[in-house]
């Protein structure tokens, strides 16, 4: 990526990851997903990760709104990646990935247009202890990781024989 181009697009990019992901998630079982994440575990299904995502990229838009119009950002409250909520136990379904298709492509490009209307200056200019848009732009291209945390659940074909 050139200097020139939009940073935002890295975030685009790492939705489409996610969603390509989702798109195999009705294979789900039902059954929790373990992973140990720096040393701590953790317990993920689809919709976990899919609020995670979501979380993540409203946390970040709203720091940069904040930023640019001069303002402290409110300090997020949310549990994280450490807590399942009832909610994050539901199947998996085609509408629901019809839905987090619709909302996280929305939500990723208005970092594109947000980044496009501040313009390339904005986007490494020293903003005291936050982030600079660009870093903010790079942290937030890494959601993918939430969606990497339930990853592919292809059901593989069934073997006769």
């Amino acid at each position: 990526m050139s200097e020139t181009d939009n940073p935002a697009r890295a975030v685009v990019q790492s939705v489409d990851l996610c969603l390509e992901l989702a798109a195999t998630w009705h294979a789900w079982d039902g059954r929790p997903i373990a992973r140990i994440i720096d040393g701590v575990p953790n317990t993920w299904t689809p919709h976990k990760a899919l609020r995670r995502v979501t979380d993540h990229l409203v946390d970040h838009l709203h720091e940069i709104e904040a930023l640019l119009a001069g303002a402290s950002p409110i300090p997020d409250e949310w549990h994280g990646r450490l807590v399942t909520l009832d909610s994050d136990w539901a199947r998996f379904t085609e509408l629901d990935l019809a839905e987090a298709r619709s909302r996280l492509r929305r939500l990723a490009r208005c970092y594109v247009l947000r980044y496009e209307t501040a313009g390339p200056q904005a986007w490494d200019a020293f903003r005291a202890e936050a982030w600079t848009l660009r870093e903010i732009a790079e942290h937030v291209s890494g959601v993918r990781f939430y969606a990497e945390q339930v990853g592919r659940l292809d059901v593989l074909p069934e073997c006769s024989g």
